[in-house]
């Protein structure tokens, strides 16, 4: 950057030759700076990945539980879609489903008593499915903390860039002994890049964790809202059971 600046000087306060491209701004930087430039755009490509995987996630996510719901409001037997599904769920609703069922069938092979139907199998289920619940948002929401991290600290990276191609900068100035355009503007140019690239990653993160984190929490609640109406459903079976 030092002979940069001072190849500028030469100039006469002329900033016409010089070459504000990103390419020659990033090749021109500091090697720290240039650190950090690599580091924002390795970040901002990992996070745009992340997006792009959890919006499509979603989408199917969404997709294979309408169709879950769809069968299990059918009027069909539930005994039967159990056994369709239960070697591989193919979505977290049908996966708190099977658990709830496959608690239910091990408490009916074991014949338990009225109380035990009534109180401690209604407790056990609606703590199978919670757990499976749990599980399932557990690995849907993997990787949503490197974009809150990322929005949060991606900017102060590029402050730190900016701050040390100014730092760097000055330097230069005070060796050249000229403070002219052509000497100032190429190196802080390349110092408020690294801030634009900051921002570049900071910005759609953040975006990206807020709408992402609504969408989750929106299929969280439907998830929740399945779970109720299934225990309910379980319940009333096994109140039938014990009044029968």
């Amino acid at each position: 950057m030092e002979n940069q600046i001072i190849e500028a000087a030469t100039l006469g306060g002329s900033v016409a030759n010089l070459d504000f491209s990103i390419w020659s701004l990033f090749i021109r930087a500091d090697v720290v700076v240039k650190a950090v430039i690599i580091l924002l755009l390795l970040a901002s490509v990992w996070c745009w990945a992340i997006i792009f995987d959890k919006v499509v996630t979603l989408r199917r996510l969404n997709g294979r539980s309408s169709e879950f719901e769809q069968a299990f409001w059918s009027g069909n037997s539930l005994d039967e879609l159990y056994e369709r599904i239960s070697s591989a769920p193919r979505d977290p609703m049908s996966a708190v489903f099977v658990s709830a069922m496959r608690e239910w069938r091990r408490t009916s092979t074991r014949g338990a008593g009225v109380s035990d139907t009534r109180v401690g199998v209604s407790d056990r289920i609606d703590r199978v499915m919670q757990i499976t619940l749990d599980r399932e948002m557990d690995r849907t929401e993997k990787s949503m903390t490197f974009l809150a991290t990322t929005g949060s600290t991606a900017p102060f990276i590029g402050l730190f860039g900016t701050v040390w191609g100014i730092m760097n900068s000055f330097q230069a100035i005070a060796i050249s002994k000229n403070t002219s355009l052509a000497v100032v503007a190429p190196g802080i140019a390349e110092a408020l890049f690294a801030t634009a690239l900051g921002l570049l990653a900071a910005i759609p993160a953040v975006v990206a964790y807020n709408k992402l984190t609504k969408d989750m929490d929106r299929y969280a609640g439907r998830l929740d809202s399945f779970a109720g109406e299934f225990s309910a459903i379980l319940s009333r079976e096994m109140d039938d059971k014990g009044t029968a």
